[in-house]
């Protein structure tokens, strides 16, 4: 049994092994700060390890990245500068993906067609959103005003399919079957051009595309559900990637938090993506969504000179 779960999970204890390993290194060697970053210590650290484990959970279950979760805390509640909490959690998203995605990968929950063309094409998004993100990182207050206008789309789609999903249920509606085609339709010049304005989005606000990937994928090329999710996940391992290790270079990563975020969201994307068949998501996307909300009126009225808590 013990060695069944080593094989089966081989992946991801190596990829654990290493961002441990590179975590410990960073926390006793690597001593520089970030100005306005708080003073990491062990409270933080477990703060840190439980929301990237709730950031992999959610990605999992609903296909995104997890940045939704994690840049609000960074930002709001342990008071990361916008451009560091942006840096920081798509560098962490890097492992969210690549975890994530090779779960779904594994239950053969994706499209490796429409994951190239999009994944491919959404690089050069993110080089372009890269370069406009060095024009707003002195302009934290615009940037968070950018971020709270993205939140919007996620909270009232992830809203709306919460009851879509209760007033469905109370119906008289019969269960479907369970989806057997795993292929995204769509033309190569559809998936190049949704690739490049979804990675330009990402290279400038720092969430890992997954708030726009999912209904694009879903509602634009009529994908099946399951197979959007581990898609999604898929592309963004090469969005995240780039963007994340420009984000680094640039001065915008806090390694030492990205690397403990990272974590916590190795372990809860894999979870999730193993358990997203056995799960109904309408209560989760319903409660995420009113939280996506919150952030993004936080995010607006901020802007504004109004702080609500």
């Amino acid at each position: 049994m013990k060695k069944k779960f080593i094989d089966r999970n081989k992946f991801t204890i190596i990829l654990l092994v290493v961002i441990i390993t590179a975590t410990i290194l960073v926390l006793l060697f690597d001593k520089s700060t970030k100005a306005g970053v708080p003073d990491f210590e062990g409270f933080n650290i477990l703060i840190l390890l439980l929301v990237g484990f709730c950031a992999g959970l959610l990605g999992g279950w609903i296909g995104t990245g997890g940045c939704s979760v994690m840049l609000p805390v960074l930002h709001f509640w342990l008071g990361f500068p916008a451009p560091i909490a942006v840096g920081t959690t798509l560098f962490a998203v890097i492992f969210t993906a690549i975890s994530g995605g090779y779960g779904h990968l594994k239950q053969k929950n994706l499209d490796k067609r429409a994951t190239m063309w999009v994944g491919g094409t959404g690089i050069i998004g993110v080089l372009i959103g890269s370069w406009l993100f060095t024009f707003l990182s002195n302009r934290s207050l615009l940037l968070g005003l950018i971020i709270g206008l993205v939140f919007l789309w996620p909270s009232i789609r992830m809203i709306w399919e919460g009851i879509k999903g209760y007033i469905k249920k109370s119906g008289s509606v019969k269960k479907s079957s369970p989806i057997k085609n795993t292929t995204i339709p769509g033309k190569p010049v559809a998936f190049s051009f949704f690739g490049t304005i979804v990675g330009t989005f990402t290279g400038i606000v720092g969430l890992g595309g997954g708030y726009a990937l999912v209904p694009g994928f879903i509602y634009l090329f009529g994908a099946p559900v399951y197979v959007t999710m581990g898609t999604s996940l898929a592309v963004m391992i090469p969005m995240a990637l780039v963007g994340g290790l420009i984000k680094l270079l640039q001065g915008y990563v806090f390694l030492s938090a990205a690397l403990v975020l990272a974590t916590g969201t190795i372990v809860g994307a894999q979870i999730g993506a193993a358990t997203i068949k056995k799960f109904k998501p309408n209560t989760l996307k319903l409660i995420f969504g009113i939280y996506f909300l919150y952030v993004a009126v936080k995010f607006i009225t901020n802007y504004f000179g109004v702080n609500i808590w």
